[in-house]
C-alpha cells in the first residue's frame, strides 16, 4: 500500500511516553489463547470482565524508548486513520448517512485507561464506543506476523485499523448499540452468535474501505488484497482455537471462521456498497 505524501490524522492521543506496563501478564501461548477470544475485537465491550486471565491489571509506570521503526509504525497508523477519515466523511455525505464524526485513535504503551476498561496490549487492537476511540499498541503489529505468521505488509495494517473503524461506523449507525441490548438479554451461545455477525460486518465495512480508498488514491500494490484475505484467515476463530488448543468449539466463536471472515472482507471491498453488509439480515448458519 502506497502512503507517501499522504496526511497524518490529527485525531490521535499519543499516550505512548505516559501509559504504563501491564504488571503480571501470560505466557505466549496464552497470548494466543486470547487472540482466539479476543483478536480485532473491542466492539464496545466492558474489558474489565477480561482481566481474570491477563493478572491482577495493575499499571505501573515504565519508561519507553520509542524507536524509529515504532515511529515509522506510528506515521504509517495515522496516514491509514485520515485515510479513513477522508474516505468515510465522503461516503456518510454521499449515502445520506448524516455527518461522519471521527474517532479518536489512541497510542500507547503496555496498558492505559479507556471508557470500556483498561486496555492491554495483549488484548490487540480495540474500539470503545463509550469515549469512540480505538487503541493500539503499535507492538501488535509485529506480534501479530511472530505469532500468527501474518505478512508484513502495510495493508495488512490497514487492515487491522480498518476493522477498528468498521466497528466506529457501526457505532454511529445505532448497529453496534442495538446488538449489545441483544446480547444482554441472551444466552452465551445466542450472544456469541450475534458477536460473530458484528465482528463479520466489521471486515465487510473494513473491505468497503479498501474498495473507495483504492478508487480515490490508487493506493493499493499488487498482493495486497490477496494479503490481507490470508491476514483474515489467520485470525478466524476456527484457526486460532486449533493453533491454540488443538480443536475447536463452535459455540464459543465470537469473530467468525476464517472462511467468512474472508468472504465478508472481499464482498465489502468487491461491492463497495454498505447496503450489501447486513450480516444481521442472515440466518447464523449463512453467514
Amino acid at each position: 500500500m502506497r502512503l507517501d505524501g499522504r496526511r497524518q490524522s490529527s485525531n490521535v492521543d499519543d499516550r505512548r511516553m505516559s501509559s504504563g506496563k501491564a504488571a503480571g501478564g501470560i505466557g505466549i501461548l496464552g497470548v494466543i489463547v486470547y487472540f482466539a477470544i479476543s483478536l480485532f475485537s473491542g466492539n464496545g465491550v466492558d474489558l474489565s470482565a477480561l482481566q481474570g486471565m491477563l493478572g491482577d491489571g495493575i499499571s505501573v509506570q515504565s519508561e519507553h524508548e520509542i524507536t524509529q521503526e515504532e515511529e515509522a509504525l506510528a506515521i504509517q497508523a495515522k496516514q491509514i486513520l485520515a485515510s479513513t477519515e477522508d474516505v468515510w466523511t465522503s461516503y456518510f455525505a454521499q449515502n445520506g448517512l448524516g455527518e461522519y464524526k471521527t474517532p479518536t485513535m489512541v497510542l500507547y504503551t503496555g496498558a492505559t485507561k479507556s471508557g470500556c476498561g483498561q486496555g492491554r496490549a495483549e488484548m490487540g487492537p480495540f474500539y470503545c464506543s463509550a469515549d469512540q476511540c480505538l487503541y493500539i499498541d503499535l507492538s501488535f503489529f509485529s506480534s501479530m506476523k511472530a505469532q500468527l505468521g501474518a505478512e508484513e505488509k502495510t495493508f495488512n495494517y490497514a487492515y487491522v485499523l480498518a476493522h477498528e473503524v468498521g466497528h466506529h461506523v457501526q457505532n454511529l449507525l445505532g448497529i453496534l448499540g442495538k446488538a449489545h441490548q441483544q446480547m444482554a438479554r441472551m444466552n452465551k451461545k445466542d450472544a456469541n452468535e450475534i458477536s460473530v455477525k458484528i465482528e463479520l460486518q466489521a471486515d465487510f465495512l473494513a473491505g468497503l474501505w479498501a474498495h473507495h480508498e483504492n478508487n480515490r488514491f490508487k493506493s493499493l500494490q499488487d498482493g495486497d488484497i490477496e494479503s490481507a484475505i490470508r491476514c483474515a484467515q489467520v485470525i478466524g476463530d476456527d484457526y486460532l482455537q486449533k493453533k491454540a488448543q488443538g480443536y475447536v468449539v463452535e459455540e464459543s466463536f465470537t469473530h467468525g471462521t476464517s472462511a467468512q471472515r474472508m468472504r465478508w472482507f472481499k464482498k465489502g471491498f468487491q461491492t463497495g456498497d454498505i447496503n450489501q453488509g447486513n450480516t444481521f439480515a442472515y440466518s447464523y448458519s449463512d453467514l
